[in-house]
């Protein structure tokens, strides 16, 4: 599986970029392995984005203007790939608009979340592209969302402890990775429609020729079948058991992050909440994991060839434990950098053999939880002003539901589910761009002012 060499080419280039901080911090010192001061600490924790809140005021200007539009298409195209967008929204909040960098991430958390919620109604009122089952898989949902919440933790802990530099390095890294990958995908899939339009037009061709009329000749699963009403399409995508589960996890979480949040960093009580997060998932994953494996099991012993889920994998322990660390590392990454963790699971889901609208879906759906679990603590602890928020959001929630429209419709037209694929790998790779530029400009600017480059003590930095 080609997801299996993106694991160990991102493990390995992560590992190196994390042993190679001793070595930055030394030269950023002229050679001498030196200990943060207070002013060094402070100034680095500022470029982390714990400098003081900078809130402009809500008014008509270019900056309001054009950030609606940045976030109307970042929120379009990154909800139709099923990466959010957060790559594109915090540079954009912080460069055009003015916030700094932590009210920016909790704005943009807003916005996948606004984006995210809009697309996931549209989605509930569209039927599967070729077979009837709901167009969202809540197998996968329910195996990825609470890894991704547990790395998700896991990120926000680490992003307090990293220097911006290795946060930078890592975000180009992944980007990189993923968006290369996600292109090569797109290629094969466009080639693979190219071969299957041209064997349509030869049958077409060839059924003309003869004067015959070939019943039900073309079967395209990239065209979803208006068959059923609005309504039914509506009960059939929704599985109100699975989604119990989806909430009671993020109630769960959200309930030990509050409490955790009001309580002093490192204590016994701190440290138990964050390791009762573990238990919450583990029962969660290995309930699926066992599920899936079971089932499996019983129709491959039967000779069914058919996928118990949209994956079209083997659910084996290796498999599965590639999953478990894929959803930890999404989460990871979104906990980092203030997205809603897509940027792994949407290549993700590609990789394993879910067809793209699905993963789209699938993968919004995950997010919606995971951004909504942030925008709640943010909230809490006041951490963005409401009228930019409410705003950027209603911006989002249009962009989100008429870009699946859009995109959808297109997709159709075109009988080209790849577009989105495209549209995945395109989002990806601008996020490395404009994140990349930005963490580049400020890191070269802490080496040539000699600033502490090396990993902070996690609780004197809370």
């Amino acid at each position: 599986m080609a997801a299996k060499g993106l694991v160990v080419y991102l493990l390995t280039a992560f590992s190196l970029a994390v042993v190679s901080v001793y070595f930055v911090n030394n030269y950023a010192n002229g050679g001498d392995d030196a200990k943060p001061s207070s002013s060094s600490s402070n100034a680095l924790q500022q470029n982390l984005g714990s400098e003081d809140k900078v809130w402009p005021e809500l008014k008509f200007s270019w900056r309001v203007v054009l950030a609606t539009v940045i976030g109307f298409l970042g929120s379009a195209c990154g909800t139709v790939g099923g990466v959010g967008g957060g790559g594109i929204f915090v540079p954009m909040l912080t460069l055009i608009v003015g916030f700094d960098t932590k009210s920016a991430a909790a704005i943009s958390k807003c916005m996948i979340m606004g984006a995210s919620a809009s697309s996931v109604w549209y989605n509930l009122r569209v039927p599967h592209p070729c077979r009837d089952a709901p167009i969202l898989d809540y197998d996968l949902a329910l195996l990825f969302q609470p890894m991704l919440m547990l790395g998700i933790t896991l990120g926000v802990s680490l992003s307090v402890v990293f220097p911006y530099w290795l946060i930078t390095i890592l975000i180009i890294i992944l980007f990189l990775g993923t968006s290369s990958r996600s292109f090569c995908k797109a290629i094969e899939m466009w080639n693979e429609e190219t071969i299957l339009k041209k064997s349509m037009e030869d049958r077409r061709t060839f059924a003309n020729s003869h004067g015959e009329l070939l019943i039900n000749a073309e079967y395209d699963p990239l065209v979803p079948k208006e068959e059923k009403t609005a309504l039914q399409i509506l009960k059939g995508n929704i599985n109100m058991k699975r989604m119990s589960m989806l909430v009671l996890v993020w109630i769960c979480f959200l309930l030990l992050q509050v409490i955790k949040n009001n309580t002093t960093a490192c204590t016994l009580v701190y440290w138990t909440l964050t390791l009762l997060q573990l238990p919450v998932a583990l029962i969660v994953f290995g309930y699926e994991c066992v599920k899936l494996y079971k089932e499996s099991k019983k129709r491959r012993m039967a000779g069914n060839q058919e996928h118990i889920c949209e994956a079209a994998i083997e659910w084996n322990a290796t498999n599965i434990t590639l999953c478990a660390l894929c959803g930890v590392l999404g989460g990871t990454v979104g906990g980092l950098l203030g997205s809603g963790g897509g940027f792994i699971l949407g290549p993700l889901l590609l990789e394993i053999g879910v067809i793209p609208q699905v993963a789209s879906a699938t993968a919004t759906f995950v997010m919606m939880f995971s951004s909504s679990l942030s925008v709640v603590e943010f909230y809490l602890l006041k951490r963005f002003p409401m009228p930019y928020a409410l705003y950027l959001m209603a911006v989002s929630i249009l962009a989100g539901f008429w870009g699946q429209y859009f995109i959808r419709k297109m997709v159709t037209i075109l009988k080209r589910a790849s577009i989105i694929v495209f549209i995945l790998s395109g989002v990806i790779f601008a996020s490395a761009l404009t994140m990349g530029l930005i963490g580049i400009e400020k890191s070269v600017r802490m080496i040539n002012n000699h600033e502490f480059m090396g990993f902070l003590d996690f609780c004197s930095s809370q």
